[in-house]
């Protein structure tokens, strides 16, 4: 089903294409833009990992760099029955994360710096647990596509206002057509990114609970990532919107979670939805704390402990020694 839904992604995201291609040069740019869609097409399946990692500077991080984190990871990954992804951390003030790769087996998971600096280790579980439910459920191929080819998207509609619209392009629809081209492309995009993006956040919530077995700590973290999100710009995101539904909160400041072009729900919905499965699964009522059922990954001996053994901040060094990130 996810690939079917991917190839109806692809079809779309092709028609505008030519259809855009149409406005700026007639039936010979919309074949010069089929040509051009079907490339990028191949070369999105192929490559739209690396290239959402490098446009947000995502480095990638192993055992020895990043003990906690890379083993919380491996731990969840394990639980969910799903080979080991690449980890990845991004140098950014904002608490978030997103996961990408065409299928489990080529997957990778990255989280911020704000994210592992300022949640407990509980939530950090919780938000990563998330993200491997994305990779579990296929969703990584078809938000990797739609964030790439929706910014090209916008890029090729703003080459139809610029070069479009003359009387000899043979597309009958001069620059009234293509202005309307330029607004509508996009907005058709951002739609299908809309149409993707909503009920898996749901689904993915669901199952990253699941995994990590307390519904209530992606809860405690989806609160506080939406509120930071607001407060702390993340500027490589604000460069690059079409990017913004792959993250498990919007990163866009200016963005309104209840919006109806929202990419992702209202966060206080999925809150709600995951306090619902945590009664169901039996969980705890509040938010997680040190006094919660370990029911995750670390509730037994071994380098990933509760969060009750680790003072300050969960990445920290017991001993009184320098509290320093999972990176360092």
């Amino acid at each position: 089903m996810n690939y079917f839904r991917t190839a109806i992604l692809l079809a779309g995201m092709t028609a505008l294409f030519m259809g855009v291609g149409f406005m700026i040069g007639g039936q010979g740019g919309m074949l010069i833009a089929l040509l051009v869609a079907a490339g990028m097409n191949v070369f999105s399946y192929w490559n739209s990992d690396r290239m959402v990692l490098s446009m947000y500077g995502a480095r990638e991080v192993d055992r020895a760099s990043a003990p906690d984190y890379y083993a919380m990871v491996e731990e969840l990954a394990a639980r969910a029955q799903l080979p080991m992804p690449r980890v990845y951390i991004m140098d950014n003030p904002q608490p978030n994360a997103f996961a990408t790769g065409r299928n489990p087996q080529n997957a990778a998971v990255a989280a911020t710096t704000g994210l592992l600096n300022s949640l407990s280790r509980e939530e950090v579980a919780g938000v990563m647990a998330h993200e491997l439910a994305h990779v579990k459920n296929y969703d990584t191929l078809t938000m990797t596509i739609t964030a790439t080819l929706a910014g090209a998207i916008s890029m090729l509609a703003n080459f139809a206002m610029i070069f479009g619209g003359n009387r000899n392009n043979n597309s009958g629809f001069g620059v009234i057509g293509t202005i309307a081209m330029m607004i509508l492309a996009p907005l058709a995009a951002m739609v299908v990114q809309m149409a993707v993006s909503r009920s898996r956040e749901y689904e993915a919530d669901k199952l990253g609970a699941q995994i990590c077995g307390q519904p209530m700590w992606l809860a405690s973290a989806l609160a506080k990532i939406s509120n930071a999100a607001h407060a702390v710009p993340n500027m490589p995101a604000e460069h690059n919107p079409a990017t913004a539904h792959m993250f498990i909160i919007n990163p866009l400041s200016g963005e309104r979670m209840d919006s109806l072009f929202s990419t992702h729900p209202a966060t206080e919905n999925r809150i709600a939805a995951l306090q619902a499965l945590a009664q169901q699964m039996g969980a705890s009522g509040g938010y997680p704390s040190a006094a919660a059922p370990q029911g995750g990954p670390w509730a037994g001996s071994g380098a990933a402990r509760p969060a009750s053994r680790r003072p300050g901040n969960p990445w920290g060094r017991s001993g009184g020694g320098e509290r320093r990130g999972p990176w360092g």
